[in-house]
């Protein structure tokens, strides 16, 4: 009944209004199909390396995160989305992977046989000011390597988020690595510098004066110049490191040096989570502005104990898929789909109705070859059917009017060269094949 033109349906005049919530986004084609390529290539680096996926809910309880993140961090004081669900439970939307991951790995018991080695993907959610590569709804890929307590652990996890940077056609980043080192000595890093900040409290930003007491280690990363200025003078955590956490950390960047891994120190790079010990490090791009972190991860060896479980050594990184497509797009232009609705090989074109069925069994035929084959049916002017052919990125296009369809054959147009030729429809589907190469 709504099919009448110039009708308004019901539910088109409400939905003209409706928008994806602020800080959110929709993935349309021709994206989606480089998030799909960006997940290849997560799957398959991964793998390289020996780790396995997991998936967790997007939703724990909030007691996960308050006591692996920290009460006094900024995700759990003003960002995360916490609600009571209709059996009086406290919920979180989760605001990153790690502390899930850890939840799970107990639940399942898998530290029976360390090493355990695991990567993710998936959405997380902060309520945060939107801006170019940050989002309340984000995406991320992390893995986490547990039960490896040399350096050898963090070494591997810098070297797989590396590959995945690489594989994206992406050269132009900085590594930046750092030792927040044990809660011994970095208990004595952080005496000296609230001494330090606290007697230059007037030079403070006003969010850094709240951090002060609370969290005063995240200070250390603060945008405002003021602070930066400040903090570039004040005490050093390599100077606070224990013999142990020296150790651990000269042997990262050793085994870095033996990888030609390029990195550069940065005694200004903190975590924002509790759990973070020793080793921490970040992957940044100009492409991304202030806000030019494309990766960050490190060592938390006190992480599963605080969870309930068994000392056990981790380390791991989080990197967000929507910074790292940002700044493929920023470095290497449209890849892998990008610009194509669908990254089709053959377009089948068909000019008339029976042409339209004439042409179903042989492009159902190709598709079970594994040939990326599609039709478009509205069966618009050859001109404009060409024109989508060539934007969906293939190939080849098969072409079938009146003529063709009485002479029994098939036009195959090259659509890089324009070339034409005619085909017996019944070796339509070889003749593709063989120009394809398959």
């Amino acid at each position: 009944m709504w099919s009448r033109p110039g009708i308004a349906r019901p539910f088109e005049t409400a939905l003209k209004n409706f928008s994806a919530p602020r800080g959110t986004f929709d993935i349309l084609p021709p994206d989606s199909k480089r998030w799909q390529a960006l997940e290849r290539r997560i799957d398959e680096v991964c793998s390289r390396f020996g780790y396995g996926e997991i998936r967790t809910p997007i939703f724990e309880s909030t007691d996960v995160f308050v006591r692996t993140l920290g009460e006094t961090t900024d995700v759990v004081d003003k960002e995360m989305y916490t609600f009571e669900d209709r059996g009086g439970r406290s919920i979180t939307l989760r605001p990153e992977l790690t502390a899930p991951a850890v939840r799970a790995v107990l639940e399942h018991d898998l530290l029976r046989t360390p090493p355990v080695k695991l990567y993710y993907r998936g959405a997380f959610f902060r309520y945060e000011r939107p801006q170019k590569g940050r989002f309340r709804q984000a995406h991320q890929f992390g893995v986490e390597c547990f039960g490896v307590e040399g350096p050898e652990g963090d070494a591997e996890v810098i070297a797989l988020a590396l590959e995945v940077i690489r594989s994206s056609g992406i050269d132009e980043v900085t590594l930046e690595v750092n030792s927040m080192g044990c809660a011994t000595c970095r208990a004595d890093y952080r005496t000296a510098l609230v001494a330090y900040l606290d007697a230059h409290r007037d030079a403070l930003s006003e969010t850094s004066r709240e951090r002060l007491a609370r969290n005063p280690l995240r200070i250390l990363d603060s945008k405002d110049p003021s602070d930066k200025t400040l903090v570039a003078d004040g005490p050093k955590i390599g100077d606070y490191l224990c013999d142990a956490c020296r150790a651990h950390f000269d042997g990262v960047l050793a085994l870095l040096d033996a990888m030609h891994i390029a990195w550069r120190r940065n005694p200004l790079i903190v975590r924002g989570f509790d759990y973070y010990t020793r080793t921490v490090f970040e992957f940044s791009s100009d492409a991304l502005g202030s806000q030019n972190a494309v990766c960050g991860g490190g060592r938390y060896d006190g992480l599963v104990e605080s969870m309930g479980g068994p000392p056990t050594p981790g380390v791991g990184f989080g990197m967000g898929m929507d910074r790292l497509l940002i700044v493929e797009q920023s470095s290497v232009g449209a890849t892998d789909g990008v610009g194509s609705r669908g990254g089709i090989d053959v377009a089948f074109i068909a000019l008339d109705p029976d042409s339209t069925r004439l042409l179903v069994p042989p492009m159902y035929a190709l598709r079970k070859r594994g040939v990326a084959a599609d039709m478009d049916y509205t069966r618009r002017k050859l001109e404009k059917q060409l024109r989508a052919a060539g934007d969906a990125g293939a190939r080849f296009a098969a072409i079938v009017g009146e003529d063709e369809r009485k002479a029994g054959d098939a036009t195959v147009q090259d659509l890089s060269t324009r070339e034409r030729a005619r085909v017996k429809l019944v070796d339509l589907e070889a003749a593709l094949l063989g120009r394809l190469g398959k």
